[in-house]
């Protein structure tokens, strides 16, 4: 199973985490299929960038978002931008 998840970085004490697609059973930071964006809690307020498009790629294909980074998508809208597509797409393939 492929899961978008979160993928720690940065110093002792001060983490920077890179959101990445990832097979279930490789380590949290271990080997990554792709790096698809990041997330800062240091900053105020906290910062999430995610590269849109391929978010919705791979939430289409069937990666399973975490907990954490399901509520990061939630917020910016992603999720229900690639429900929406899945749908149409779903549409044009019956006509």
């Amino acid at each position: 199973m492929v899961k978008i998840r979160l993928s720690r970085v940065g110093v002792k004490k001060k983490p920077f985490y890179r959101v990445v697609v990832a097979d279930a059973h490789f380590p949290r930071d271990g080997r990554i299929i792709e790096n698809i964006g990041t997330y800062d809690p240091h900053t105020d307020p906290a910062t999430f960038a995610v590269d849109e498009g391929r978010a919705v790629y791979w939430l289409q294909k069937g990666a399973q978002p975490t907990d954490s980074v399901a509520r990061f998508l939630k917020k910016q809208g992603i999720l229900e931008k690639a429900v929406q597509e899945k749908v149409v797409q779903e549409k044009v393939g019956e006509v």
